[in-house]
């Protein structure tokens, strides 16, 4: 549901992993809606209530009807997903006369596994289903979905459709020890992680410079930057609070980059801080002078969605080579990551969170070691063509199976 030109989470993920493998040559149909994310609004020069058609960087788009719900809770999330599924099953039954060797689906949403599954056995194709987030388990775990008779249900809907599939893959390695648990394992299932754009995020610090003057960040500011989506579980009003107990800090501002429900709560909540500024997404072109600016990535999670999701932001933060603030539980994969090149307090722990903020800010040397080791981790696991031929050739032998 989710593509090009959205920045963050899914649809950026998608969309450069389908280029790169046209790029080598393979041929791909696209079947998603029109761009919201994380706005919740159809952006201008899209129209979400008619089928459109259009090739991309060697790719063939076709995008969908869908309603789009301003709030997405509850029924209207339900809504906002079969609305699609209704609409795209006469593409997707469309592409049977393309014959695909492989018919790919990401979750979320897994409500459109069935459909891919159905035209993949129309056609004698192999199953892939990628999951970026659990999100079954976040939707209980959110209170997004309730009921004990609905998660008994959805959760045999989800182990019958995770036993249809000849490959499933996702973002981490606690992810994949969690599909083990629901039946996926042995060579069905595979490790496919989210990647960070190494080269756009160099050492040269002169458009992020640029970038501090144009924004009137003088220099000596320590910049503290959250940049990302903001929705329901990343926990934002910590932010907030961190900005509100350090706002007597003179040369300390937070920056607050992105888009989602959650912002308009968020900035109610800093609306008398003068130490905090908020911004619009930033064109991709800029994205890398962005994570540059920081002196210090913040990274909040709610708790209860511990181990359901890797922040796909966090390959990007460790890439700027700048430390990072997370919240997580200490025994998730995040926390295991984010101590070796930042610092990590309990979710929701807003004077530690602070402290962790106020303590790399007096510490120059350690954030520069600090991001350095982030900068190697991602260097070495995180490398976009390396992660994607992996891809690549797990796919390829999939298909010739």
């Amino acid at each position: 549901m989710n593509y090009s030109p959205e920045e963050v989470g899914v649809g950026k993920y998608v969309s450069e992993m389908t280029e790169w493998l046209a790029s080598r040559g393979h041929d791909l149909k696209v079947v998603t809606t029109s761009p919201h994310y994380p706005e919740w609004k159809v952006r201008n020069g899209y129209n979400s209530r008619i089928y459109s058609y259009q090739s991309k960087a060697g790719v063939g788009i076709w995008r969908c009807p869908f309603f789009v719900p301003c709030n997405p809770s509850g029924i209207k999330r339900i809504l906002y997903m079969t609305s699609f599924i209704f609409f795209s099953f006469p593409v997707m039954l469309w592409q049977v006369f393309w014959r695909p060797n492989v018919v790919w689906v990401v979750e979320p949403a897994l409500i459109c596994a069935p459909t891919a599954l159905l035209v993949a056995k129309l056609v004698g194709a192999k199953t892939w289903l990628h999951v970026q987030d659990f999100e079954v388990d976040a939707a209980f775990d959110l209170g997004i979905l309730r009921g004990a008779l609905i998660y008994r249900w959805v959760l045999s809907a989800e182990h019958l459709i995770l036993r249809s599939f000849e490959r499933v893959s996702t973002i981490s390695r606690r992810m994949l020890m969690l599909l083990d648990k629901k039946g996926v394992s042995g060579n069905r299932s595979l490790l496919f992680l989210n990647w960070a754009n190494l080269e756009a995020v160099i050492e040269n610090d002169a458009s992020s410079i640029k970038l501090r003057n144009d924004l009137g960040i003088s220099v000596g500011t320590t910049v503290a930057l959250y940049s990302g989506s903001m929705g329901a579980k990343q926990g934002l009003l910590i932010l907030a609070g961190a900005a509100r107990l350090l706002r007597s800090e003179p040369s300390l501002k937070f920056v607050f980059c992105g888009d989602g429900v959650g912002r308009s709560e968020l900035m109610a909540n800093c609306v008398d801080l003068p130490n905090v500024m908020f911004l619009d997404f930033q064109p991709a072109e800029l994205l890398g002078a962005l994570l540059r600016m920081a002196d210090i990535h913040l990274l909040p999670q709610r708790a209860d969605v511990a181990d359901l999701l890797m922040p796909s932001k966090l390959t990007g933060m460790l890439a700027s080579g700048r430390p990072v603030v997370a919240t997580a539980e200490i025994n998730t994969e995040l926390a295991e990551v984010v101590s070796m090149c930042g610092i990590v307090v309990s979710p929701g722990d807003v004077l530690a969170f602070s402290q962790a903020i106020a303590d790399l800010m007096a510490e120059p040397s350690r954030r520069y070691k600090l991001g350095n080791i982030g900068r190697n981790y991602a260097e070495v696991n995180f490398s976009k063509d390396n992660i994607l031929s992996k891809f690549e050739q797990d796919i390829i032998q999939l298909a010739s199976e």
